[in-house]
């Protein structure tokens, strides 16, 4: 008797289910100024590391800041700040592009690959990474409130 109720029970659920409107959601349309405002502030971002300007990064970065690194290890915006201020590394060039990047109401969400070249050990080193960054909007300017990286392997 009770395989009869099981068909019957799942046909009424079905049924209640399909009476429920489903909602998606979608992403806003990304202005032009908003995609360019964020590609800079990435870009600036990196000169800011590269050049140890941690007055920039301090700007940059939200008190709940918190970044996962490509070891695996989380920081949070004191260490960021505390690893901008030791850089120590000869880079010949560092590269960002194929950036991506979705709107959320007063939050972006940044994706971009970085590219570093320099000398490691009297050898050309180029290394890949991925980035996705999150900020969000406060009182007319972005803040980044999470990080991650990931090497990219060759």
């Amino acid at each position: 008797m009770t395989g009869r109720l099981v068909p019957a029970g799942l046909f009424v659920l079905a049924t209640a289910f399909a009476a429920v409107p489903v909602f998606t959601h979608t992403r806003e349309p990304l202005r032009a100024s908003e995609e360019e405002e964020l590609i800079q502030l990435e870009r600036d971002w990196d000169r800011a590391f590269l050049q140890n300007d941690t007055a920039f990064i301090d700007r940059v970065l939200a008190r709940e800041f918190v970044a996962l690194y490509p070891d695996g290890s989380k920081g949070d915006r004191a260490k960021e700040l505390a690893n901008a201020a030791a850089f120590n590394q000869k880079i010949d060039s560092s590269t960002l592009d194929d950036f991506t990047i979705q709107m959320h109401g007063d939050t972006a969400v940044v994706g971009f690959r970085r590219s570093l070249v320099g000398p490691s050990r009297g050898q050309r080193l180029e290394v890949t990474y991925r980035y996705l960054d999150v900020f969000v909007r406060r009182d007319g300017r972005w803040q980044c409130v999470a990080s991650q990286s990931l090497k990219v392997p060759v």
